[in-house]
């Protein structure tokens, strides 16, 4: 934690952690994983990893559980929509419904609680051209930027209880009448 206090103030950017590429050791990409680590510990708002192996297995990650996320969304919204569509159809909706559930199941299960899940990929030209990207021995470095992901996980998760909920009310009327 000291070491990033340090880089912080030496950067002149306020709370920005650099996982540096410095192979000093066998176990060096433990050793970047480790500071990964102490970085989303520390919740930095920007995160610059310089090892590009990690920063891929980093990237990757993101982008799946940003995937499941959509996935959730999109299902949801497509089985609450094909419910009012098509209300005689539930070979439609209800599979749909259970992709949302599986999926948001799935993220809050394995992301969740993953601090890693709070960043995003800075892809934005304007916001990387005022990090200090050019001292690094890296070419193509991986930005991870903190953002508050409350209301994206409020969101897919009520689209998810929404669809299921209709599912189940349509399941029931058609076997319970």
């Amino acid at each position: 934690m000291e070491r990033y206090e340090e880089e912080r103030e030496y950067l002149d950017i306020p709370d920005t952690a650099i996982v540096r590429e410095i192979y000093d050791g066998e176990n060096a990409h433990e050793a970047f994983e480790n500071e990964l680590e102490r970085a989303l510990e520390a919740a930095c708002s920007t995160i610059i990893i310089e090892p590009s192996r990690l920063g891929d297995e980093t990237a990757r990650w993101i982008a799946v559980g940003n995937c499941l996320h959509k996935t959730a969304v999109l299902a949801g919204f497509g089985s609450i929509a094909s419910a009012f569509v098509w209300p005689d159809r539930l070979y439609v909706s209800c599979p749909l419904g259970a992709v949302s559930l599986l999926t948001a199941g799935l993220y809050t299960v394995a992301w969740q609680f993953d601090p890693c899940c709070k960043y995003q990929l800075e892809k934005n030209p304007e916001s990387l051209s005022r990090l200090p990207l050019h001292t690094l021995t890296s070419a193509t470095p991986v930005v991870l930027v903190r953002r508050d992901d409350t209301r994206r996980k409020t969101f897919h998760t009520l689209t998810t209880l929404a669809a299921v909920s209709i599912c189940a009310w349509r399941l029931y009327k058609l076997y319970c009448p």
